[in-house]
């Protein structure tokens, strides 16, 4: 079993978390985005951290995006049943978007998929001027789900949206902040710096007013709905999409570095 898959500092009340698969550039395991999880809800619970820094291990991504291949089969029964009842990556990104107190993303490298969805579900996104970030599902055969795509609308606007998910190319920083995907765009040597420094900033405010304006925030969001048979049509869409030819030759031409031929079928 991967060990460490978390790296953790503790500096006053800011609490640094840096994703560690340096070797598979940071991509996102079901047992990584659990244990994410877990401390996530420890920490709200213990109720002393007021911001919270989210980084990847090196200086080439933030994270890769979702490791599919990566499903543990060495861990506790425990941990394995409830790897089986959650999906991972939305226990994660719903720990993220619940923690009382703000969640920086500091993206020191690239941040594709999944690892884009999870800088995007913070509340700040601060990163190194060289990173490319990007959303391939449409390159792959893929159909979003509406909660992941929400979480985009929310942060860069429909607009942005349409355009991120509708071309799947990985954007450069400019881009990137152009859109919003990011709120500040740094030199690799002064990345660390300004993010503790804001996130020190923010630390020393009062805590009643962080949790209270988060909470608001998150309760605004609430009230965006999909009525329940828009939902069955979205999921009749996305299986689909996810038994179609296409995904295969989509993953297939992945792995191969070609362009795929999608027959739409």
């Amino acid at each position: 079993m991967e060990q460490n898959l978390l790296l953790t500092e503790k500096k006053d009340r800011v609490f640094l978390i840096t994703f560690n698969r340096p070797e598979r550039r940071n991509a996102l395991s079901p047992l990584l985005l659990y244990q994410l999880s877990e401390l996530l809800g420890q920490l709200k619970k213990e109720d002393e951290v007021r911001c919270i820094v989210l980084r990847g291990a090196g200086d080439k991504a933030f994270s890769s995006g979702y490791d599919i291949t990566a499903i543990p089969t060495d861990v506790s029964p425990e941990v394995m049943e409830a790897l089986r009842k959650k999906n991972p990556l939305q226990t994660a990104l719903e720990a993220i978007e619940d923690f009382p107190y703000p969640v920086i993303a500091m993206i020191n490298g690239v941040a594709f998929g999944a690892g884009c969805e999870l800088a995007v579900a913070c509340d700040i996104r601060i990163a190194v001027d060289t990173t490319r970030l990007g959303m391939p599902p449409a390159k792959l055969g893929l159909i979003y789900m509406p909660a992941g795509i929400m979480r985009f609308v929310n942060a860069v606007g429909m607009a942005n949206v349409k355009e991120i998910f509708f071309v799947g190319r990985y954007f450069p920083a400019s881009r990137a902040k152009e859109m919003g995907l990011v709120h500040y765009l740094l030199p690799p040597d002064q990345l660390e710096s300004f993010t503790e420094e804001m996130a020190r900033e923010i630390s020393g405010n009062a805590p009643l007013s962080l949790k209270g304006m988060k909470f608001i925030f998150n309760t605004c969001l609430k009230f965006q709905k999909i009525d329940p048979e828009d939902m069955k049509a979205i999921e009749m869409l996305v299986g689909q999409a996810f038994n179609s030819e296409d995904l295969k030759e989509g993953q297939k031409a992945f792995l191969e570095k070609r362009k795929p031929v999608f027959k739409g079928r």
